[in-house]
């Protein structure tokens, strides 16, 4: 691959030797293809050859050799049908395995991507770069190279036979056929510029479908079909529209193509007509001439497709190396295993973010501690940090070096997979995948089908006070949640995700605002689970609930980035600060919902 200080090559130098380095694995299988493909070449060009000399035997009316000439023409037709069948399952193989690699390698770096990347890149563009880019890089690979190939092989061997029948009529056939070094810089660059366009219409066409296939629910609760209608008319007439403008533009390259290449076999026909007639050459190498211009007719129709396949690859590929070239926030270089029992501490932790090219301070000096098997409640309001300092106990952001510590080691310093072992995340949003129940419990399991794993899957679930509605859906842990788990409440979501998170038995969870919106009745249902999870493990809360911060041995404020308040529930009630506000309007909050509820059973 290119190294990052080759600043002498273009971008796209630099990312045509990147793809073929991921060729370099595959060089013995793409050299045994490439003979293949010479030994097609040589059995094609043999026929022409025993067709001249049959032609000038049945004008010379000796029979025999037309009939051993049939034979022989028979017997390559049939090694030709070997060879070239072999070539294209050895070359266009090597195409689909250049896609295999670079579809595991693009998975591989989404999974280590950070927010960042993922606020810059919607999931429509995304999936249609891992699926419409990496098809046309797969046809770059796999035809492209053999078209190239086949190409040469086919313009030198024809070209060089051509020479040996009749250098001056060779030079009279490839007159015409400078011309095609024009066309093909000429519609090259369009072709890469419209092909790059197309993609990009594709790509948004993608997102805009999968934001309303994920959406539906909320699209139909609005009544905006209409509007979302015309938003997906508009994607996909410019999907249309920028399609059509590369057909326009093929379909003007293909026929320029055909006339250079028509223009070759009319002044063959012409002048060699006349060396026939002149007795300077003889109806079989005129014919065997004609034969071998032929085989260049399709190579010459097919660079007009080859230059599409080429430059269509050529921008998907730039759009697959988008993804593969974007660097991960959180890097893996740690080493250390933990062994504590799960102590916490955080000292003087400050976090920017760079928006529109700027420093935002999200975390100012942020100092706290908590000891092993003990709890803490995180909370403050909207754009606190809370979430932001959650997120990076366990590293799922660029924590700095030397601002958090698991049992006295840098969690930078720890391996990183170790790491979220230890440190179990249950996220503010839960997403559920579009299988079981008891496979979404099991998505950190190594090994979901274990002959332990349903034990572990169920005992998780009891853990997050679950298990009991669990086995009353209509097929137990194998019901079916749907997209995003729309089959289940929130509540049931929010424990499932739980029990997902403490099933690796964590030392530490952290579980971001759980009950940031359900009802009174969920709420007590996730208090039960908080007070399950806790149990002999340590335990950090970030919430906007009193009732569940009220359970924890301690509790810190956050405001604008920075710690105000900290103490036990009682210690904050009794301050009068931000917390014992916060309790007191929540306290009411309560208050009112018992009297509303009273006055609705009381009526008639």
């Amino acid at each position: 691959m290119a190294s990052p200080s080759d600043t002498s090559a273009s971008p796209s130098e630099r990312g045509d030797k990147r793809l073929r380095a991921y060729l370099r694995p595959y060089e013995g299988r793409l050299a045994f293809g490439v003979l293949l493909l010479l030994l097609t070449n040589a059995f094609d060009k043999a026929i022409p050859w025993v067709l001249q000399g049959a032609i000038d035997a049945l004008e010379g009316g000796t029979f025999d050799k037309v009939r051993s000439a049939a034979l022989t023409v028979m017997a390559i037709a049939a090694g030709l049908w070997i060879f070239r069948t072999r070539s294209r399952i050895e070359v266009f193989n090597v195409g689909r395995d250049v896609e295999y690699d670079l579809r595991n390698e693009l998975i591989d770096n989404v999974h280590r991507l950070g927010p960042t990347f993922f606020r810059k890149m919607a999931t429509g563009e995304i999936m249609s770069r891992a699926t419409s880019d990496l098809g046309q890089v797969r046809l770059l690979v796999g035809f492209g190279v053999l078209r190239v190939v086949d190409s040469i092989f086919a313009f030198g061997g024809a070209i060089a036979l051509m020479l040996a029948l009749s250098p001056e009529l060779t030079l009279y056939a490839m007159a015409p056929f400078p011309m095609i070094i024009f066309l093909a810089r000429f519609f090259g660059k369009r072709l890469y510029l419209r092909s790059r366009e197309h993609q990009e219409a594709l790509a948004k066409l993608a997102d805009v479908a999968q934001e309303n296939l994920a959406g539906v629910r909320v699209v139909r609760a609005y009544a905006i079909e209409d509007a979302e209608q015309r938003r997906f008319d508009e994607a996909n007439q410019a999907a249309v529209d920028a399609s059509m403008r590369l057909v326009v533009l093929r379909g003007f390259m293909w026929p320029m193509l055909l006339l250079v290449a028509s223009l070759g076999t009319l002044i063959v026909i012409w002048k060699g007509g006349e060396m026939v007639l002149a007795e300077r050459l003889t109806v079989g190498e005129l014919a065997a001439f004609n034969a071998y211009l032929a085989q260049l007719v399709w190579p010459t129709l097919a660079l007009g497709w080859l230059l599409s396949v080429v430059q269509r690859g050529r921008a998907g590929y730039d759009r697959v190396r988008a993804i593969l070239d974007a660097e991960p926030e959180v890097h893996s270089e740690g080493t250390v295993v933990p062994t504590g029992p799960g102590a916490m501490s955080v000292d003087h932790l400050e976090y920017s973010v760079r928006e529109d090219g700027e420093e935002v301070p999200i975390l100012k000096g942020v100092d706290l501690q908590v000891p092993a098997k003990g709890s803490l409640a995180i909370m403050g309001t909207v754009g606190s940090g809370k979430s932001t300092l959650a997120a990076l106990l366990p590293r799922l952001a660029p924590t700095p070096k030397g601002r958090v510590f698991l049992d006295g080691e840098d969690v930078t310093d720890i391996d990183l997979r170790e790491l979220r072992r230890a440190v179990g995340y249950a996220q503010q949003e839960p997403f559920l995948f579009s299988t079981t129940v008891e496979r979404n419990i099991a998505f950190g399991m190594d090994d979901p089908d274990g002959p332990d794993a349903r034990e572990r899957i169920e005992s998780a679930a009891e853990e997050a006070c679950i298990l009991e509605e669990i086995e009353t859906l209509p097929d137990g842990m194998e019901t079916l949640v749907g997209e995003r788990g729309v089959q289940l409440s929130g509540g049931q979501k929010q424990r499932i995700a739980l029990a997902r998170a403490l099933l690796n038995e964590p030392q530490v969870i952290v579980l971001d605002d759980p009950m940031s919106a359900v009802d009174a009745r969920t709420e007590a249902q996730i208090l039960r689970a908080l007070d399950r999870a806790g149990e002999g493990r340590t335990l950090i809360l970030v919430t906007h609930r009193v009732a569940a911060a009220s359970r924890c041995e301690s509790i810190v404020v956050l405001h604008d980035g920075a710690i105000v308040e900290r103490g036990t529930h009682a210690e904050l009630c009794a301050a009068g600060g931000r917390y014992s506000t916060l309790a007191e309007r929540q306290q009411l909050e309560a208050e009112l919902a018992i009297t509303e509820d009273d006055a609705r059973e009381s009526r008639p």
